[in-house]
C-alpha cells in the first residue's frame, strides 16, 4: 500500500503553536479538567449587533454570489475611507486587495515575492506564523531578538545589521503579538532612515491589533511617518480583533499596485473572493459608528492593568505593560533552575508553562513559541473572573516552587 509523503514546503514547517495550544486546552477540558484557557488571541465580545444584522440584511439583498477577487467596491471604499479617517493615509481602488483574514493577504504577499533563499527579517519575538510563512514559500527567515531591554522592538543598529543583497521584505507587527509593544514617532522615523538607504528592502506592517490601543497619543504606523517608504509597505489589516469578527475571516491590505495585482492573481486561483456576506458586514464595521472600539478598549485595559499588577507582584514574574493588544508577555526567568513540589526543575519556559498546565491547570504559551526566552504569553481576551483566578493559580503555582 503506498504511503502519502507530503511536499517539502509542508515538511518543513510546524503547526502554529498557539492553535495546538489551545486545542490541547479543549481536550483537558473536554475530559473534565478544571482548566483556566488563556491561549486564545480572540477577542470575548460578541460580534456586534448593528453588524451582524448587515450581514443578514445582505442575505435579503440577495448579495450571496462570487464577488470581484479584491472584494466588493463597497468594502474598498470603506479600507480606503478608514485609513484615510484613522492614519491620514490615501489609496488608490488599485492598491486595496481583501482576503480571507489578514492572515491570507501576508501570505499572498509572500507567496507573490518570495523565493529562491530571498530574506525576510522577522523581528523577535514574533506572531508564531511569520517563520514558517516565509519557509513555505522558500524563503529564508532572519530572526532578530529584540531583548526587553529594548522595549522589545527593532532597533536601527540591529536592523542595519541584519540587511543584505538578498533581504525582501522586513515584518512590523505593532502593537505586536506577543508583547502588545508598539513604536513611536521618533522610532518609525529612526527605522525609516535604515530603509531609505536600502531600497530593494520591503516592509510587511501587520497592524492587526492597532485599534486596540491603551496609549492617550495615537496609534501611529510606518507608512504615516515616513511617506517616502509608501511605495515599498503593505500595510495589513482587517476586522477580527478590533470588530470582534475573527470567524467572518475578512483581512485586507493596502500597497503598491503591482503587489496587490500580484495578490490579487494567486487568489484568483486559491479561493476566488472572501465571503460576500462577511464583506458586506465588514463593509459596514468599517464605516457606520465605531464605539463598541473604545467601549471595548476600556474593558481590554481594565484587564490589563489588574493582570500586569498581579503578575508583577509574584516573586520571579516580572512583565512589560504593553501599549495595546491583548497579551502579556511576563519574565519567568526568575523561577527557573526552581524545582515544583513533584521534584522536577523547571529548566526553560516551556517546562514552566507546562507546570502551570499539569500543576494548576492554566493554559499559556511558552515564550520559545515567539523567539525568545524565558518568557510565556497570556491572552487578557477573557472575563475578569478568569483573570482573577488565572493570577491566584499563577502565584500558588510559583509560591510552591523550591
Amino acid at each position: 500500500m503506498s504511503t502519502f509523503v507530503p511536499a517539502s514546503r509542508v515538511s518543513n514547517i510546524k503547526i502554529s503553536p498557539s492553535t495546538a495550544a489551545a486545542a490541547r486546552a479543549r481536550e483537558l477540558k473536554a475530559a473534565g479538567r478544571d482548566i483556566v484557557d488563556l491561549t486564545v488571541g480572540e477577542p470575548d465580545f460578541e460580534t456586534p449587533a448593528a453588524i451582524k444584522a448587515e450581514a443578514h440584511a445582505a442575505i435579503d439583498r440577495g448579495e450571496t454570489r462570487y464577488t470581484s477577487v479584491n472584494g466588493t467596491l463597497a468594502l474598498r471604499k470603506a479600507i480606503i475611507g478608514d485609513f484615510s479617517r484613522r492614519l491620514g493615509l490615501s489609496y488608490a481602488d488599485n492598491e486595496i486587495c481583501v482576503g480571507g483574514g489578514a492572515k491570507q493577504i501576508l501570505f499572498l504577499a509572500l507567496m507573490a515575492s518570495v523565493d529562491n533563499g530571498a530574506e525576510v527579517i522577522v523581528p523577535a519575538p514574533y506572531w508564531v506564523s511569520y517563520p514558517d510563512m516565509v519557509i513555505a514559500n522558500d524563503g529564508k527567515p532572519i530572526i532578530v531578538e529584540c531583548p526587553e531591554r529594548d522595549g522589545f522592538k527593532l532597533t536601527p543598529d540591529a536592523l542595519e545589521a541584519a540587511i543584505t543583497p538578498k533581504t525582501k521584505w522586513l515584518i512590523l507587527n505593532a502593537p505586536s503579538n506577543p508583547t502588545g509593544v508598539a513604536y513611536s514617532k521618533s522610532e518609525l522615523e529612526a527605522i525609516g532612515a535604515v530603509l531609505l538607504r536600502h531600497p530593494h528592502v520591503f516592509v510587511l506592517c501587520d497592524d492587526i491589533y492597532d485599534q486596540v490601543w491603551f496609549k492617550d497619543e495615537p496609534m501611529t504606523t510606518l507608512v504615516a511617518v515616513v511617506p517616502d517608504l509608501k511605495e515599498r509597505v503593505l500595510l495589513t489589516n482587517g476586522v477580527s480583533k478590533a470588530y470582534a469578527m475573527t470567524g467572518w475571516r475578512i483581512g485586507y491590505g493596502a500597497g503598491p499596485a503591482a503587489l496587490v495585482a500580484a495578490i490579487n492573481k494567486l487568489q484568483s486561483q486559491i479561493s476566488s473572493c472572501p465571503s460576500s456576506i462577511s464583506q458586506a458586514a465588514a463593509a459596514y464595521a468599517l464605516s457606520s459608528d465605531q464605539s463598541f472600539i473604545k467601549e471595548s478598549v476600556r474593558v481590554y485595559k481594565e484587564r490589563r492593568d489588574y493582570a500586569c499588577k498581579r503578575l508583577n507582584e509574584i516573586p520571579g514574574l516580572s512583565c512589560v505593560v504593553p501599549d495595546g493588544a491583548f497579551y502579556l508577555y511576563p519574565n519567568c526567568g526568575g523561577v527557573i533552575g526552581k524545582t515544583t513540589p513533584e521534584g522536577k526543575v523547571i529548566e526553560n519556559d516551556l517546562d514552566f508553562v507546562l507546570y502551570l498546565l499539569d500543576g494548576v491547570g492554566v493554559a499559556a504559551l511558552q515564550g520559545a513559541a515567539y523567539g525568545l526566552s524565558p518568557y510565556f504569553r497570556i491572552s487578557f481576551a477573557t472575563s475578569m473572573e478568569v483573570i482573577v483566578e488565572a493570577c491566584d493559580r499563577i502565584e500558588k503555582a510559583v509560591m510552591s516552587l523550591q
